[in-house]
């Protein structure tokens, strides 16, 4: 009876062990789609303070992390000089940054549009220096593609970027869709709007769902974000950034709704969606991450559950659709594995063929 308790004891601990790691992927970022699920080079960047009750990896999101000197920054007066100086970010080696960029996995044509900027903008710094003429250049954005294809990825580099190239203070990113924006009472949206304004200064404000905006009904304030978030463009011009994004269609119709908007977002980066070669590279590079083992078999069983699944793009999420799979697919081997006996370092580290079909026998898990 001993025997079997302990037998019964170490499988529940090798469950919690599994699940515990799970949720520890779960919290550095398989909600929100970070850098480090696109492309390698996020190792490079600086490391990202350790947040309380748990570790954060190198490229895990930082919009939390950011959060406190987004508040310091945005002027309440209470903090000491001294310590608002020690918060402001050093700037990034520019070549560094362009290695970064060019190590995410596919984004070509966003890479070659963001190489253009990156050399138009050091060229008006060069004409500036001796004195001759330089035309305004708009550095707001629109991103438009289908989810999970990297835009804000390519929105928190491009935050660092301007930093590095001295056109922004600070080089955070504050991420917003509509719901972050809009109030529901006369006044209060320009309010709300301001205060995130206010915490995106001296970096990249970016607008998830942009088009969400637009007026839905007489009664709708979405038109009041829209014209305080044209306001502010306007008066924090030398350190303000701001990037809408969302679908194709969508966004065209959104920035043409308005001359004010028309006017400001000129500038436009397509994201195609990932090829199933792509969205296996993906994968490979999480389970590398988090330290997963898988043979020619396995792989070639991941490649066809990912061509299933990615029929359609839009549905599947493209890199988010990738994340699904591959978190199911954790949770497959804790079940498989807990029905063994002995378990050994190899063991824990290996995705197999009948992980892969278990996840094959489960609903698809669509994109919200």
């Amino acid at each position: 009876m001993a025997l079997q308790l302990n037998n019964s004891d170490r499988k529940d601990r090798i469950i919690q062990q599994q699940l515990d790691l799970i949720r520890t992927l779960t919290a550095n970022n398989i909600n929100r789609m970070d850098a480090d699920f696109w492309g390698p080079a996020a190792a490079s960047r600086p490391a990202v303070p350790d947040r309380p009750g748990g570790d954060a990896p190198t490229g895990a999101s930082q919009q939390q992390d950011d959060a406190p000197k987004d508040q310091t920054a945005a002027g309440t007066g209470d903090a000491p000089a001294a310590e608002s100086k020690e918060e402001t970010p050093p700037k990034e080696d520019i070549d560094a940054l362009k290695e970064e960029l060019q190590g995410y996995i596919g984004l070509q044509a966003v890479k070659q549009e963001v190489g253009n900027l990156i050399n138009m903008v050091q060229i008006y710094q060069k004409r500036r220096e001796n004195d001759l003429p330089c035309t305004d250049m708009s550095l707001h954005m629109v991103f438009s593609g289908n989810p999970g294809t990297g835009k804000t990825t390519i929105a928190r580099i491009m935050a660092r970027i301007y930093h590095s190239l001295g056109i922004l203070s600070k080089g955070h990113l504050v991420e917003v869709d509509r719901s972050g924006l809009v109030a529901g009472y006369v006044g209060q949206t320009a309010t709300k709007t301001t205060k995130v304004i206010q915490k995106a200064l001296g970096g990249v404000l970016f607008i998830d769902e942009a088009y969400a905006l637009n007026g839905r009904s007489e009664n709708d304030f979405g038109q009041e974000a829209i014209d305080t978030l044209l306001k502010a463009m306007e008066d924090h011009r030398d350190d303000l950034v701001v990037i809408v994004a969302g679908y194709d269609g969508l966004m065209d119709t959104f920035i043409h709704s308005n001359p004010g908007l028309e006017s400001r977002f000129n500038r436009y980066l397509h994201f195609d969606d990932y090829s199933i070669e792509e969205l296996v590279r993906i994968f490979e590079m999480q389970c590398k991450k988090g330290c997963y083992e898988m043979d020619g078999e396995t792989k070639q069983a991941i490649q066809l559950l990912i061509a299933e699944r990615n029929k359609d793009a839009s549905s599947f999420g493209n890199a988010r659709g990738v994340r699904n799979i591959f978190e199911q697919l954790l949770t497959a081997q804790c079940n498989r594995l807990a029905e063994q006996e002995e378990l050994t370092k190899d063991d824990l580290m290996r995705l197999t063929v009948a992980d892969v079909d278990a996840v094959r026998a489960l609903p698809e898990k669509k994109l919200n």
